[in-house]
């Protein structure tokens, strides 16, 4: 059983397929941090059981591997939970009152206060085949007043015992997401966080932890990542003792907020994991846990196309046709209209929060376009911004109190535009109710949700006291929204953006098909934001485009080979002004979208091997093998030429030594290779110039 309890001992193990959890309760009745790594044998970890004393500056160090505990008594380090009761006492005491084993993969444990009648229940699920965990606490309030709480983690995870911690975890900005990082800890607290009202470019809610010398293929990697899609807190926190813990949830900055009697708060899921298989294993857990337990299904993306770059806001209905008719001609899948098509929508600055189709540029209504696509034998798509207003609308004009406000401030325009209030009743539903309206009324199948905003000003036009936090509530009614779309529409795939990728973690992707990741489509920079983002998520959800060359962010020409190659590395859709495209140029998209759907299912649903990174290499290269293993598929990249010719051997991964590959070359050449030869020995590259690429696949003959 993967989850056992030692009675004996006081001791709970979660075993996974190569990695023991091991925690238990102390003499003190205190829920107590044991172990976390490769497989050991719990009873005989049960001398590490028990409290600890320094001196009495330093009493009760053994709280500092607590595994759930409020802030309270001895305890200094970044606190669970910290409450507030009635009677203005701020100590909390827990201790274990019991547990129950909810199946063979799940145990929950009760904490109580020695005093009050608050309780909190511990869950642990064991994934046992991903050597993954999830966690997260449940907090009932049964007293007869309210309590305030001022901060409630999801989860607390202990690293103990290395020499060094080397924390990794990506940060970035607009165009210029996931980009890896990585820091040696020291003593203090490394925080990473949000606080603009949801996941932000700025960090996200995954980390992973070694002792300096983990690579991409080897050694100890303890990871995590957090399913909250607003302000998020993870804390890594080195004390001088010895060891690591990290706390994470929703960020407590400006998120006290009050449990009424009787009432139970509920955290997000906290994943966390270990691994000795390198980063690359700790990834290709997290992808397949994605799949398999997070997604809300496995779909193959279609190939789309999107005519945000060929229109902008002239959206005209015979323009979209002749797009439409281009983009079939090459393959794509499906048709989507962004930006521009409802209200007084010309630019960005009016008609946001109109969602009714635009008669001037829809003359005979949005039917007439979907029609055509359909008939050109595509699905239709559709942008929306609906968490967004402008100031120059119906919609404000009607319902000034609907957005984030304080009643004394002007409220701060980005994008020439204010966020809605979602957290009120009635504007989730009128969310609710446009959303509806507009997937029942047009056959529509695909749904790209934007948010081109922070959060400012988040208050309400009501006076009085606010007893929730408005920046979780926002994501609650978000949540709630998208689940009831998806049970009303369930043919009907979602796409989450946020600015680019502001708003990607595994609490939306518990609701969303796919993700934007980044607004920039440079295939050069891509290929650097999506490795980062690969490290935590899935290459199923990865939406990459194919756009002009020069690019309008790096003034960069590149190949459209080598646009085609990075943005085939994921689900694939072309954004480009395909109406000036030549034909050479068109038929050469032709046949990458052709082949991309050949190899679309080891893309999207096989493994991912990290072979080499332009971060410290002139080559980048990244292998697919498919779910049986059967097929491989290799993309590779060169940044430039130097000093003429150079032999290069790209040895691969994860191939069976004994076994013959047919190889087939971007040139058309095919040639027979041994497994071991192709792991150890590797498969030539023959890239030469600058920003030059190719595709290399491989099937197993035997």
């Amino acid at each position: 059983m993967p989850v056992t309890y030692l009675d004996k001992e006081n001791i709970f193990e979660i075993r996974t397929n190569h990695s023991s959890y091991v925690f238990g309760i102390n003499e003190k009745g205190t829920l107590q941090h044991v172990y976390w790594g490769a497989h050991v044998e719990a009873a005989d970890c049960s001398h590490l059981l028990g409290g600890r004393l320094h001196s009495s500056f330093d009493a009760e160090i053994d709280r500092e591997t607590e595994e759930y505990g409020g802030w309270g008594g001895c305890h200094y380090a970044e606190p669970a939970l910290k409450v507030s009761f009635a009677d203005g006492v701020r100590d909390l005491k827990l201790q274990y009152e019991g547990h129950r084993i909810a199946s063979d993969n799940e145990v929950v444990l009760r904490l109580v206060d020695v005093f009050y009648a608050i309780r909190v229940e511990v869950h642990y699920k064991g994934i046992p085949e991903h050597d993954l965990i999830e966690r997260y606490v449940q907090v009932y309030n049964g007293l007869d007043e309210p309590i305030r709480i001022e901060q409630v983690m999801a989860a607390v995870w202990t690293v103990q015992a290395l020499p060094d911690y080397r924390m990794t975890h990506v940060t970035g900005r607009w165009a210029g997401e996931y980009q890896l990082r990585s820091t040696v800890l020291s003593e203090g607290k490394k925080v990473l966080e949000s606080r603009r009202g949801f996941t932000g470019p700025h960090a996200n809610p995954w980390f992973a932890m070694d002792n300096g010398k983990a690579d991409e293929t080897s050694g100890n990697v303890w990871f995590g990542a957090l399913a909250w899609s607003g302000n998020w807190k993870i804390v890594a926190e080195k004390t001088t003792f010895g060891h690591v813990r990290i706390v994470g949830g929703v960020n407590d900055f400006d998120s006290s907020f009050v449990l009424a009697s009787g009432e139970a708060y509920t955290s997000p899921v906290f994943v966390g994991g270990f691994t000795s298989g390198g980063f690359g294993q700790m990834s290709r857990s997290l992808h397949q846990y994605q799949r398999d337990y997070v997604l809300p299904t496995n779909k193959l993306r279609k190939v789309l196309y999107n005519s945000w770059e060929a229109t902008e806001f002239a959206v005209t209905v015979e323009g979209q046709k002749e797009l439409a008719q281009q983009a079939a001609r090459l393959g794509v899948e499906r048709f989507v209209v962004d930006d521009g098509w409802f209200g007084q929508r010309h630019s960005d600055r009016a008609g946001l929060g109109d969602w009714y189709v635009n008669a001037e540029k829809f003359p005979h209504g949005l039917e007439e376009l979907i029609d055509h696509v359909k008939g050109l034998g595509m699905a239709f798509g559709l942008w929306v911004e609906p968490e967004s207003v402008n100031p120059d609308s119906d919609l404000y004009r009607a319902h000034p109190e609907w957005v984030y406000q304080f009643p004394t401030r002007e409220g701060t325009q980005l994008r020439n535009q204010l966020l809605l209030n979602l957290g009120l009743p009635e504007v989730k539903q009128f969310v609710l109710d446009f959303m509806t309206t507009l997937l029942t009324k047009y056959d529509i199948s695909f749904i790209k949700w934007d948010m081109n905003r922070t959060v400012t000003e988040p208050g309400t036009a009501a006076s009085g006291h606010q007893t929730e936090s408005i920046w979780m509530k926002h994501v609650d009614h978000l949540y709630a929204i998208w689940a009831e779309l998806r049970v009303r529409f369930p043919h009907v795939e979602f796409e989450t953006c946020a600015g680019g990728g502001a708003r990607i973690d595994l609490g939306i992707l518990r609701y969303a098909d796919q993700a934007w990741i980044s607004d920039n489509t440079d295939a050069r920079d891509r290929l650097t934001i999506q490795e980062g983002f690969t490290y935590a998520y899935s290459p199923a959800v990865m939406m990459c485009w194919v756009t002009e060359s020069p690019h309008s962010f790096n003034g960069r020409s590149l190949p459209l080979s080598y646009r085609f190659h990075s943005a085939m590395m994921g689900g694939l859709g072309i954004g480009a002004d395909i109406s000036k495209w030549s034909v050479a140029d068109l038929e050469e998209a032709k046949h990458y979208v052709a082949l991309y759907k050949e190899i679309r299912p080891v893309i999207l649903s096989g493994s991912l091997y990290r072979l080499s990174s332009l971060r410290d290499s002139n080559v980048a290269a990244y292998q697919y093998n498919s779910i049986d293993n059967s097929e491989i598929v290799v993309f590779t990249f060169l940044q430039s030429q130097h000093f003429g010719s150079e032999v290069r051997n790209l040895r691969l991964q994860a191939l069976e030594l004994q076994a013959s590959y047919e190889i087939l070359m971007d040139n058309g050449e095919a040639v027979v290779r041994h497994g071991s030869t192709l792991m150890h020995l590797g498969v030539p590259l023959t890239l030469r110039g600058d920003y030059k690429s190719s595709m290399i696949r491989l099937k197993r003959l035997n």
